[in-house]
């Protein structure tokens, strides 16, 4: 099963014996027939092409929609793994919210000289229009999406912090829903905890979040999306459907009488949280691009005067920034007193010279990553990377050092797919997704496993060929 030497395989040890968190799902592989195993794989795609379980991506010319490509081979956690991962999932969701919350008050961690003020300086997601203002709740991040990767039996580390718009959590919900279907005797043979509620969890977590003044009675609860052309326009309008919130656009709302209030059959009603998937940018055009017609015009105004909640809130995006990444082993000490339960991934910072000197010597072994990028690109593998590729990104390099950090190449480890040849091990990474609001924090015990299907690929983005998978949980 091993194919990729010294990589730490989640299914099989290095004897070949089936590792405890996957006995029992094994024993039961080995009495499906392989036809039965392969019918049941084409079921699964026309599953999600029936259901519509797509994503955009935009090329030169124009957006091409592409099926979710999705593995029946579930990725399994026990549940003493499971504690370990939450407590630090937990731990690291507190400190980022307290680091937000000082970034826009007093910046202690800056006077503290913990944090170089140049990282707030050159983000273009730190905002202004935040600075001074408490969200209700005092909340900042109430959905998460935290990127795990696995080296070995005890070994996890933070690949990246998702606080800004995490995606991905309709993917979950679809892999287990499929899963279930189709082999309803394997979940009455290994317990795994459930996710399905997830909706129902997010719909309460943002109730709870109403600003004071609107608190007592039934909290209205909208999903803000840029429309249908939007590449995760099918995750906004699942997570609408399964909550039982409006899906709104920018043109379904406006300002009226101190409130943000949507258009209905019955005229315009006022909304208390809206959890939006607009970028701050477009988000009010009276405040940010004046070109913007996604947004609301004079929602900033209303938020600040206390008439909204916003999910996630302006300026979050801060905290997805690589820079600010490399110092979240300082960020959890200083916002917690506790050494991080969780750590980071070795991170090289290029805007410091002598980083930047052993980055460039040792580019052929090392990953480099844009400390604003996401979705997998704008980043050199270095060791898959041609000689022309590594001489181009030796310029950007050099002509802007500030601008990328550097990891080594990790042995993520491996979990089957399944092929037409049989099991074939593949490289995951796992979003656990969170919940905050002021009664606390709330992990799903789960998440997105999303893998590199392309043998021996360490990119697991769905744009750039990856696909999903079901992660269970197991019950104690």
């Amino acid at each position: 099963m091993n194919d990729d030497g010294g990589t730490f395989d989640e299914m099989f040890d290095g004897s070949g014996q089936t590792r405890p968190a996957y006995a029992e799902y094994c024993r039961w592989f080995d009495e499906q027939p392989g036809e039965v195993l392969k019918r049941k794989n084409r079921e699964a795609d026309d599953t999600f092409r029936r259901t519509g379980i797509t994503f955009n991506v935009y090329g030169e010319n124009e957006a091409e929609e592409r099926l979710i490509p999705f593995d029946m081979v579930p990725r399994i956690i026990t549940a003493a793994e499971w504690r370990r991962l939450s407590r630090g999932i937990e731990q690291r969701v507190r400190a980022l919210n307290s680091f937000l919350y000082d970034l826009y008050h007093r910046q202690e961690i800056v006077r503290a000289g913990r944090l170089p003020e140049r990282l707030l300086r050159a983000n273009d997601a730190w905002l202004a229009n935040m600075v001074g203002f408490t969200p209700p709740g005092g909340i900042y991040t109430h959905i998460v999406g935290i990127d795990l990767v696995r080296t070995g039996p005890d070994e996890f580390f933070v690949l990246e912090d998702n606080a800004r718009t995490p995606s991905g959590v309709s993917y979950m919900l679809e892999n287990r829903e499929t899963m279930m279907a189709m082999f309803p005797d394997l979940f009455s043979r290994v317990g795994v905890e459930s996710v399905s509620n997830y909706p129902r969890r997010l719909a309460r977590s943002l109730a709870a979040c109403v600003p004071p003044a609107f608190r007592g009675g039934r909290a209205t609860v909208a999903v803000l999306t840029p429309g249908i052309y939007n590449s995760a326009y099918f995750e906004h309008a699942f997570l609408a459907d399964q909550m039982g919130a409006e899906l709104v656009e920018g043109s379904d709302l406006r300002v009226v009488e101190d409130r943000v209030q949507m258009r209905t059959t019955r005229g315009y009603k006022p909304i208390d949280v809206l959890y939006r998937r607009v970028d701050d940018e477009f988000l009010d055009p009276l405040t940010f691009n004046p070109d913007s017609v996604l947004g609301v015009p004079g929602i900033m105004d209303v938020y600040r005067a206390g008439g909204i909640t916003i999910a996630n809130a302006p300026g979050t995006g801060v905290a997805d920034d690589k820079a600010i990444y490399s110092f979240m082993p300082e960020i959890v000490e200083f916002y917690t007193g506790e050494k991080p339960l969780l750590p980071n991934v070795q991170t090289w910072r290029c805007a410091d010279p002598d980083s930047l000197a052993y980055v460039l010597d040792n580019l052929a072994e090392l990953v480099v990553k844009e400390v604003h990028g996401s979705g997998g690109y704008g980043m050199l593998i270095g060791p898959t990377a041609s000689r022309k590729e590594i001489k181009a990104f030796r310029e950007k390099l050099e002509a802007r050092p500030e601008n990328y950090i550097a990891q080594p190449t990790l042995a993520l480890s491996t979990c089957p797919i399944y092929t037409r040849a049989g099991l074939a091990p593949r490289h995951v990474d796992l979003r656990p997704f969170v919940l905050v609001s002021p009664e606390g924090i709330d992990i799903t015990p789960g998440g997105l496993t999303r893998v590199a299907l392309k043998k021996g690929s360490l990119v697991v983005n769905s744009s750039q060929g990856g696909g999903t998978k079901d992660t269970w949980v197991l019950k104690d």
